[in-house]
């Protein structure tokens, strides 16, 4: 890309900041028209809610922003590309998104979309086309060389499945073929595929894996979803609640960058809201499992008693394991409840527990909905935490990047 060209891409950025969500908007509606079957791997509750197309709208700012030096970009775009390993996406399906988006730009600028302006972005969406296609190569080519792993869908009985609260079940998925699977880092996901009814589409889902590494099996804990009709976020929730133990559902090898440090010996501080606890579980039991037992905090938050999942299980390991500390936050207290050190009434205030939760190098991990990841966030920089060693995980396209 010459100069020029990148000045022609520098031009666009008012555009894009004015206006970036109606050209993804229409760039989505013009690909699935053109190409319908990509809506079998695109997550049309995203769609639904505008999710994804203010995740791209803020992808292609950034990129436009940084057009003289994508490379401080790759933290960003290796989580991406973790997300389309997990999901099999692959390099020709590029060149539709490129030949989608281009178009789009020329339909939606208008006059103003000269054919040199097209060219450049045709230019710099190849480019970054090739990035995100070199980084992915090498992500499937890392992780068909672990042992019991698999690039692309494998399909997992379903044999045992838990009521953990009012709205949470958890799933004990077996592969069907009966041979090895992959191992995995405390706080990564799988990609869950399954078909709905009411779409009449196969959909796609990341789900965090909510438990230590099994030899035998991986568990996910799902929250069903409430109020979606007739949008389709939550449909694959309702779904995957509506199977039976036997049924069989498709999925990919763990991936996600979000994951406790190999080794480390620090001291952890575990943040949660809502179902998003379920990686903090695959951690915590991570660490019960380790030689080091390493000082942690769990610290989360929920409406009510009766969503809690695992309030017992957290519990009696609290009994028994002196180097945790636990402190629950509840919206609404229940009758018999009284407000303690342990069980406090409103949303989570990390200055209520800063007494034990600012420890010497301590890693910090955050997840829950993106409010949430935001408000945890900056309360923990107000208690003068370094932010090299807070770490978040957010559910869906990534719209927050506070790092």
């Amino acid at each position: 890309m010459n100069p020029q060209q990148k000045e022609l891409i520098k031009a666009t950025i008012p555009i894009l900041r004015a206006s970036g969500e109606d050209l993804t908007n229409y760039f989505y509606a013009r690909m699935f028209k053109n190409h319908p079957e990509l809506r079998n791997m695109f997550n049309m509750g995203n769609q639904a809610n505008g999710r994804q197309k203010s995740a791209l709208a803020n992808a292609v700012l950034a990129y436009a922003e940084n057009i003289e030096d994508p490379s401080v970009l790759i933290g960003v775009l290796k989580g991406i590309g973790t997300k389309h390993r997990s999901l099999n996406i692959q390099p020709d399906q590029y060149k539709i998104v490129g030949t989608q988006l281009i178009a789009s730009i020329g339909e939606v600028v208008g006059e103003t979309a000269t054919p040199e302006l097209l060219e450049a972005w045709t230019i710099a969406f190849y480019q970054l086309a090739q990035i995100m296609i070199d980084l992915e190569k090498d992500l499937y080519k890392e992780n068909a060389a672990k042992p019991g792993s698999w690039n692309g869908w494998r399909k997992f009985t379903i044999k045992k499945i838990v009521q953990e609260s009012t709205e949470i079940k958890s799933f004990y998925l077996y592969p069907e073929d009966g041979k090895e699977i992959a191992n995995f880092h405390s706080g990564q996901f799988i990609s869950v595929q399954v078909f709905v009814t009411e779409l009449n589409l196969l959909q796609p889902r990341q789900y965090s894996l909510s438990s230590t590494f099994n030899p035998e099996y991986y568990r996910i804990s799902v929250k069903k979803e409430t109020g979606i009709a007739p949008n389709p976020s939550g449909m694959v929730s309702h779904t995957l609640h509506s199977k039976a133990e036997g049924d069989v559902i498709s999925i990919s090898s763990p991936a996600g960058l979000f994951h406790l440090e190999k080794d480390s010996k620090n001291p952890l501080v575990l943040i949660s809201g809502g179902v998003g606890l379920t990686p903090m579980l695959s951690m915590l039991e991570t660490n019960l499992n380790s030689i080091q037992n390493k000082k942690t905090i769990w610290i989360h938050g929920c409406r009510n008693e009766s969503v809690h999942a695992f309030k017992d299980q957290i519990s009696s390991l609290k009994e028994e394991a002196k180097w945790l500390e636990t402190f629950t936050f509840y919206d609404t207290l229940e009758p018999h409840h009284s407000v303690s050190n342990e069980i406090i009434h409103g949303r989570v205030n990390l200055h209520k527990c800063k007494d034990s939760i600012l420890l010497d190098e301590a890693r910090y991990y955050i997840c829950g909905p993106e409010m949430f990841i935001k408000a945890q966030y900056e309360a923990l920089l107000n208690l003068n935490v370094n932010q090299k060693n807070i770490f978040y995980e957010e559910f869906g396209p990534q719209l927050i990047n506070l790092n």
